[in-house]
């Protein structure tokens, strides 16, 4: 900073606050400074006596993102509509204008259906005339004053009910055009704050849902899971992405958390005393893998980057920002965190992480951590014991993810009398009621089922995933909760798995239930029945997480929805028939035989013949 000596001490300060402050004013107002750039550090005269250099304490947080959309045009690229309403209008900045459409009565029309989706609001015409909801739930931590509160909610401005997520999430639907506004009310009344649970944001943080009672877990990760969640909430630099993002923390634990389908993923690792080194001492890391998107048939990857736990917020925070500043915003299909990965190469890409840290990031082998253990395929229901003796929690079976507000009622009721008021969202779309003593347990299971609920489920039922479906989303082909309780019913009356299987049905080929990552995953389809269409599905078989990572490969399509129960019935018929041991999955039986070799198993299907 320059400055005329001719002035006094108190009249250069006064020149330099009033230069600062005209320019800032202007700059917010997109209207040219007085010379130079705000928001680029460079001098601003007044009067031709004092020069003042604005920093960049100025620059506005979503200034990187209108300066990653300038060098993509700027290159000879064109915004795509989303991006293009982004840059138009602060998404952030809309609550005017949903509290006067919901006083008329009217939904949003054109980019401001996207545009909305920040405050997780979802217009999902033509399925329904209505809106759906999304929530936050860091780690899927629920309190039972919460469900309390969103029970009344449910039945006051949506549709009696909530759906559970494979996000450990929630979601009201059949939100009529007048209650937008108190929905999101009422959230923040029960502590809920979900903006950015849509759009182009980093969505429900998720952590292994027995963070902290599970006894064979290495760390526990709700913290960091929470930790993350309020540091997105709370910078607004963290919306407004290419598109949108997830981060998962598992803490090597009995029910996985599946990082290795999202954007960055966190698990953690121990290192023992004979790898250890003055770098990576004996005890507890986390490797980061990255890209994962399994609707895009692919995993996060590891890096060769292993953390503390106290450097993970940061690591993920720089990410997102290079992230940020390179993902592609022209082109919506290939907008995700993966293409990048894809165009640069982990190691470019590490390298300008390192850069926006400020510091290296550090790298440990990964053979030299102890191999992870398989979860436990069943550990998300029934009775188990926590590792606080004496106490246990109870894994709810929630069919297809949904509950009415009744139901959870009671379920906080139950929550409060015989445990500690908490509750925890999985991944499997049910929910875990924590720390029940052993003398309470089979009070509480009787009241689980008198409520129209079950805590046991069927090697079917417990890895049964469906997305909303043609019932509540535009996408979808296919009414996929309906079909998925269906083919449960039908397999179950003819078949006894001795074994879990996953069965993962998706509307559409956004894959919100993942079918690549299901024992038998099914995708949406319209079907031709002689000169009709009808919804139907396309079969995929052998895909896996974790340990038993792969992605499925298609064994049938065009399958009717009406048939779908019976192909599914005899693939799993021909598994347990056919495979080598009994102790041999399915994902192994899938991944031993050629799709040919598994199609001969299927001749007998009247539906395939």
């Amino acid at each position: 900073m320059s400055v005329d000596e001719n002035f006094s001490e108190e009249q250069q300060n006064y020149l330099q606050g009033f230069a600062l402050g005209a320019d800032v004013a202007r700059k917010i107002r997109n209207l040219p400074v007085i010379s130079g750039s705000a928001s680029s550090g460079t001098s601003i005269s007044v009067g031709g006596s004092v020069a003042v250099s604005v920093s960049d304490v100025v620059r506005r947080p979503e200034q990187r993102h209108y300066d990653a959309q300038d060098r993509q045009t700027d290159a000879g690229g064109k915004l795509c509509a989303e991006e293009q309403a982004k840059r138009e209008k602060n998404p952030l900045d809309m609550w005017d204008e949903m509290q006067a459409r919901a006083r008329s009565g009217e939904f949003p029309k054109g980019t401001d259906v996207f545009l909305q989706k920040f405050h997780g609001l979802f217009y999902v015409a033509p399925a329904q005339d209505s809106y759906m909801c999304r929530m936050r739930f860091p780690g899927g931590d629920l309190r039972s004053y919460q469900l309390r509160g969103l029970a009344d909610l449910a039945d006051s401005d949506a549709g009696g009910f909530v759906d559970v997520t494979t996000r450990a999430n929630l979601q009201f639907r059949e939100i009529p055009a007048e209650s937008p506004i108190n929905i999101l009310i009422g959230l923040r009344n029960l502590g809920i704050i979900n903006i950015g649970a849509g759009g182009d944001n980093i969505r429900n943080v998720t952590a292994s849902p027995l963070s902290g009672i599970d006894a064979r877990e290495l760390i526990e990760t709700l913290p960091l899971a929470q930790e993350m969640h309020h540091y997105i909430i709370n910078n607004r630099e963290m919306y407004g992405l290419p598109r949108k993002f997830n981060i998962a923390f598992d803490g090597g634990g009995t029910i996985t958390a599946l990082e290795d389908t999202n954007d960055i993923g966190f698990h953690a690792v121990e290192v023992v005393e004979e790898n250890a080194s003055e770098e990576f001492p004996a005890g507890v890391y986390f490797q980061l893998a990255l890209g994962g998107i399994t609707g895009h048939e692919d995993f996060a990857r590891y890096t060769g980057v292993l953390l503390k736990p106290a450097e993970c917020v940061e690591v993920a925070t720089a990410i997102v920002r290079v992230f940020i500043d390179n993902g592609d915003r022209t082109d919506r299909k290939k907008a995700r965190l993966k293409y990048v990965l894809d165009d640069w190469g982990f190691e470019k890409f590490l390298t300008q992480v390192e850069e926006e840290l400020g510091h290296s990031l550090p790298r440990f082998p990964l053979e030299s951590c102890e191999p992870r253990e398989d979860d436990d395929r069943l550990a998300h229901l029934d009775v188990r014991a926590q590792k606080q003796p004496g106490l246990n929690y109870i894994g709810v079976v929630l069919p297809v993810g949904r509950i009415t507000s009744e139901q959870m009622r009671q379920i906080a009721r139950l929550a409060d009398r015989y445990g500690s008021g908490t509750l925890r969202l999985t991944v499997w779309q049910n929910l875990l009621i924590p720390d029940i003593s052993d003398e309470s347990v089979e009070e509480v299971t009787a009241a689980i089922e008198a409520m129209g609920l079950d805590y046991r489920a069927t090697s079917v039922r417990a890895g049964l995933v469906a997305c909303t479906g043609a019932a509540g989303c535009k996408f979808a082909a296919s009414h996929t909760k309906q079909h998925a309780m269906q083919i449960a019913e039908f397999v179950e009356n003819e078949l006894e798995l001795d074994t879990p299987v996953n069965i993962h049905l998706t509307g559409c080929h956004h894959s919100c239930a993942q079918h690549y990552i299901g024992d038998l995953g099914l995708i949406g389809a319209n079907v031709e029945d002689g000169e009709d269409m009808v919804e139907g599905y396309h079969l995929f078989v052998g895909g896996g997480y974790g340990n038993q990572q792969a992605i499925g490969r298609e064994l049938l399509s065009n399958i009717r929805a009406i048939d779908a129960p019976e192909v599914v019935c005899q693939v799993l018929r021909s598994y347990l028939e056919q495979r080598d041991t009994p102790e041999q999955t399915f994902v192994e039986f899938a991944q031993s035989k050629t799709i040919e070799e598994l199609k001969s198993l299927l001749e007998t299907v009247p539906a395939m013949a």
